[in-house]
């Protein structure tokens, strides 16, 4: 038995562990196996091809950011068969993120609560990590790079800190996700306001203009949006997309709401589920932005899979790609598997 064929057998004994010790655990195993060459290859499934952003996808399951906040793990995930793997949030300075416990299961609805807040080393040591791993390094797949903020930046001073953070990923990266949308750092979803948000496209698309031509290459920008808007501000976020050129959008983040999960004993905790009470929601989100974007910006699904079902529910949204993360921690390095079965055969 190995991580990859036990996870259902390893489950209750990570469950009966706090969540981030958990996730800890895990991570330290993974790596454990990878040196004496117990996991799988680092390289994606074959699967249904896809091409997206500009950038050929080997198959269309990808990692969403938030697990791998450093970077420092893009090996082992890569073994799980991901198509692209997308690493971060990374800000400019290394910070804690919010006090803890900050992390909460609710295994009766397949979620999680997290307030971790942007926790992470600081660019610098995300790139150290980007540049020594293998997956960077020899291409084994599609990369994604998420950048933010630091808490202690002032809101008007938050433009800064996605520009340092573009600078400093843009010569590693496939592509870049500015996230403006986590619940976890105070007044960051200000940032989705149309004003705040044609204003910091706007210099971020200038930047990566710049960049592309000092480096010949480009790089495209995707924006990771909230799952609690109304589709009129959903339409608004669209046309501005448009107007920036913006190559893609991530939908969604976590959410606030907490209707799906009422009475139960967490929640009342802070911060934003995960899990499958999101899929009804992100979906609804998809498919309001691909009428509105039409079919030439990618949009990359996210929010509440926990089968293939789930996974090919995305895609029938309207997303091009789909990503995984609370589904990984109920169902483990299956879901990447069955999900790349699906999308080949749908």
């Amino acid at each position: 038995m190995n991580f990859f064929t036990g996870f259902p057998l390893i489950r209750p004994l990570l469950f009966a562990m706090d969540p981030e010790a958990a996730h800890e655990f895990t991570f330290k195993s993974l790596e454990r196996m990878r040196q004496v060459g117990l996991l799988p290859p680092s390289r994606p499934l074959p699967g249904q091809a896809v091409r997206a952003l500009g950038l050929s996808f080997t198959n269309p399951i990808g990692l969403a950011a938030g697990l791998d906040k450093n970077a420092a793990h893009l090996d082992a995930l890569g073994s799980f068969g991901f198509g692209f793997i997308e690493v971060g949030t990374v800000t400019p300075r290394g910070q804690p993120g919010n006090p803890k416990p900050r992390m909460f299961r609710l295994p009766e609805h397949q979620a999680l609560i997290n307030r971790l807040g942007f926790n992470n080393l600081g660019l610098q040591a995300f790139l150290t990590n980007v540049r020594f791993s293998q997956w960077a390094q020899e291409k084994r797949g599609i990369l994604g790079l998420n950048i933010g903020k630091n808490a202690d930046t002032p809101m008007d001073r938050a433009d800064d800190d996605y520009l340092i953070c573009l600078e400093g990923v843009y010569p590693w990266a496939d592509y870049i996700t500015v996230n403006i949308s986590s619940p976890n750092t105070k007044n960051l979803r200000e940032l989705q306001q149309e004003d705040a948000l044609d204003r910091l496209l706007g210099k971020l698309k200038t930047k990566q203009q710049q960049l592309a031509a000092q480096t010949q290459r480009h790089v495209p920008l995707v924006l990771k949006i909230a799952p609690d808007l109304d589709d009129e501000q959903i339409d608004a976020i669209a046309k501005t997309l448009q107007r920036h050129q913006i190559e893609g959008v991530i939908a969604t983040n976590t959410t606030l709401d907490r209707q799906t999960v009422a009475g139960h004993a967490f929640a009342t905790e802070q911060g934003g589920l995960s899990g499958a009470p999101l899929l009804s929601r992100s979906n609804h989100v998809i498919r309001v932005l691909r009428a509105a974007l039409g079919p030439d910006t990618t949009i990359i699904g996210v929010g509440g899979v926990l089968s293939a079902d789930d996974a090919l529910s995305k895609l029938q949204s309207g997303a091009d790609l789909v990503q995984l993360y609370t589904g990984l921690i109920y169902r483990g390095p299956a879901l990447v598997a069955e999900s790349v079965r699906a999308t080949r055969s749908a």
